[in-house]
Parts: structure tokens; C-alpha cells; sequence
């Protein structure tokens, strides 16, 4: 064998022991070391991520409707569905316990509908909003929120949704004495 191989041969079995090092697990050495006390350092702690649900309708005949809501990342987002009576806009997103979870649900004039609008934190109803926004000759500009509905709620506001007891049952009807 050429002295050209075994340099070859040399550089790649090193080659190819660095990169298996750094797959195999470290080893500690034999000789005991001196103890020192450990500390676990905490980790700092995320605000933890709550499900949100919005959930928007357009009931009547209107034109330009804009769904704006809170998104992950403290981001805005706008939305422009077609809204036909019945039909139900509904959009997931996650929000930290320290955000409020908001939408805007607003139609264009001189449309007149019924809004609605609720807010779900984990799988639990927690704002819900209904307006009626009357035919109007003349657009609105001195009341910029007209033709609009808001609904908000804050994320972190609810702690513990289920109850934490059963309700008591009613009491026992008896036969011919009506319940006080």
C-alpha cells in the first residue's frame, strides 16, 4: 500500500471516528471528582396557550362584512366572509393567558342584519354578543362603530370552568302538593 492510502486511509477512519463521537454518549471519568451541590434552575415559565374559538353570523341581507379578531402572535387578523343568513364564520387561533381575545364583526351601508358574535377559551362560552343594526338613509360618520359588534373577553380571566360541585337536586314532589 502506497503511503498516499494509508494517509488517506489515516485522515478518514479520524474523520470517521469525530463524527461518530458526537452520536455516542459521554462518559465520565473514573476518578471521582469533588462533590458539589446541585441547583436545578427553573425554567422560566410561558404564559400557557389557552384554545380560542370565534365565532361570527350574519343573519339578514347585507354586503361587506369584516370579521377582525386577535390571533397567536399578538397579530390582528381581518377577514372578509360571505355572509348569507345562517352561515357561520368560525376561526381557531391560541392565545396566552395574558392576551384578551377580541373580534369585530361589522357589514357595510345601508345594510341592516342581525349580528352575532361569541367567543370560545377552551371548548367554554365565554362572551357572546347579538346587535341589531337598523336600515339607515345616510351613513353614520359621526358614530364610526355603527353597523358594528364587538365581542371580547380576557383569556386568563377564567381560572377553572367546570364547577366545582354538582348542583343539589331538586327536592322530592309529593303526589297532590304542588312545589313550594
Amino acid at each position: 500500500m502506497s503511503v498516499a492510502k494509508r494517509r488517506l486511509l489515516a485522515v478518514t477512519a479520524v474523520g470517521l471516528a469525530g463524527a461518530c463521537a458526537q452520536w455516542a454518549p459521554a462518559t465520565a471519568g473514573a476518578e471521582p471528582t469533588q462533590e458539589t451541590p446541585t441547583e436545578v434552575a427553573s425554567a422560566p415559565t410561558a404564559d400557557v396557550l389557552h384554545n380560542i374559538t370565534y365565532r361570527a353570523r350574519v343573519d339578514g341581507v347585507s354586503r361587506g362584512a369584516t370579521v377582525t379578531y386577535r390571533a397567536e402572535g399578538d397579530q390582528l387578523q381581518l377577514a372578509t366572509p360571505t355572509m348569507v343568513p345562517g352561515r357561520v364564520f368560525e376561526v381557531n387561533t391560541v392565545l396566552p393567558a395574558s392576551q384578551t381575545a377580541n373580534l369585530r364583526l361589522s357589514i357595510d351601508w345601508p345594510y341592516s342584519a342581525n349580528l352575532h358574535c361569541e367567543i370560545l377559551i377552551d371548548n367554554a362560552v365565554v362572551a357572546k354578543a347579538d346587535d341589531f343594526i337598523a336600515p339607515r338613509v345616510t351613513p353614520q360618520r359621526e358614530d364610526p362603530d355603527y353597523g358594528s359588534l364587538t365581542c371580547q373577553a380576557p383569556v386568563g380571566g377564567i381560572d377553572d370552568i367546570t364547577p366545582t360541585e354538582a348542583p343539589a337536586p331538586p327536592p322530592p314532589v309529593e303526589a297532590g302538593i304542588p312545589p313550594a
